[in-house]
């Protein structure tokens, strides 16, 4: 065996030592445990003021929007043959939404609270969740006002006693039922308990993701089970609206991507993609960290270096392994003739 590839040889088994220690990495636990509620809560959450005072605006928003009077579209004694659907009760009654899209995430985040002890990913990851719901359900029934498309039950809130009354010279409805039921039922599109469900369940979906880590390439298909089961049961509750009669299909399709589109954006502006290395922890704890090293440089900074670079030693060693192995087959290794040596 030449020297030329023997070095070769040696080169390769070098960078599979160092490859199999780098991926030994682990989270980061100096920091983690040592900013919980009580020593820095009140500072994150007064950094994030604006933002809470945001989240009151939307609820105020929200009420609104639910009280104003939707729009009437015009319908046909010919477009009630697709609205004479039965009236019945919701299998997920309105107060089950927000246990489901609120508290069930809610409980999650913080069971991983009191075991990481990390008010950034506390705060952020409530923060991020109301902004989820609450921005969906604001753009939920701002197009439920506005498009005002009546529900498959319509008919029967229309006309309870089952006598069609339709004006004599533009042939639209004159309802004869309850006031406020007549209202909801210009409420159909789009779903309100499926964007709700896909905007809490799927930003919980996404925070899952991070903590266990479903994209490490390890092929554990069980983290995908885990992550589906949020999803499961949101589209269980879109499609209990179908078969409750009170939405059509077009409306519980649109709720459902109006949700996972609301909450991946809000959970993108708080944690990195799930699929990134440091994806299992929030922006401001890493922002955390630099701050910290450039405040207090020669107070555990070799630690706190080793920290901050954990998350991106990965991709970093994955760009320079490619980096060397274009150049390992390249004229310059081959004319060392066994100058190089170790």
């Amino acid at each position: 065996m030449t020297k030329v590839k023997k070095n070769r040889v040696l080169l390769v088994l070098l960078l599979w030592i160092e490859d199999s220690s780098v991926r030994e990495v682990r989270m980061p636990e100096i920091q983690l445990g040592a900013h919980t509620v009580r020593s820095h809560g009140v500072k994150v959450a007064r950094t994030h003021m604006h933002d809470w005072i945001i989240l009151l605006l939307l609820i105020v928003i929200e009420v609104i929007l639910n009280v104003i009077e939707p729009f009437h579209r015009f319908v046909g004694v010919d477009m009630m043959t697709d609205l004479k659907y039965p009236m019945k009760d919701n299998t997920v009654p309105f107060w089950a939404v927000p246990m489901l899209a609120i508290m069930l995430p809610l409980f999650v985040i913080l069971v991983y609270y009191f075991i990481r002890k990390d008010v950034y990913d506390l705060h952020h990851a409530i923060l991020g969740l109301l902004f989820s719901v609450l921005i969906t359900g604001v753009i939920t029934d701002a197009i439920k006002d506005a498009v005002g498309r009546p529900r498959p039950d319509f008919f029967w809130r229309c006309f309870p006693d089952g006598k069609r009354v339709f004006d004599p010279v533009t042939k639209d409805v004159m309802c004869t039922g309850i006031k406020s039921v007549i209202k909801e039922g210009h409420k159909s599109f789009p779903s309100g308990h499926t964007s709700w469900s896909f905007a809490g369940l799927g930003f919980l979906a996404l925070y899952l993701s991070g903590k266990i880590r479903v994209f490490d390439r390890q092929g554990h298909v069980a983290k995908l089970c885990i992550v589906f089961l949020p999803l499961l049961i949101a589209a269980l509750v879109g499609i209990s609206r179908v078969d409750d009669y009170w939405h059509h299909w077009q409306d519980v399709f649109a709720g459902g991507l109006l949700g996972l589109t609301v909450s991946s954006f809000c959970y993108l502006q708080f944690f990195p993609a799930p699929y990134e290395v440091d994806g299992w922890g929030p922006h401001a704890y890493f922002q955390m960290l630099a701050e910290s090293r450039n405040v207090n440089p020669s107070n555990g900074s070799n630690v706190q270096q080793a920290e901050l670079e954990s998350g991106y030693v990965d991709s970093q060693h994955c760009r320079e392994l490619s980096r060397v192995n274009t150049h390992d087959s390249s004229p310059i290794l081959e004319g060392t003739n066994g100058r190089m040596g170790y």
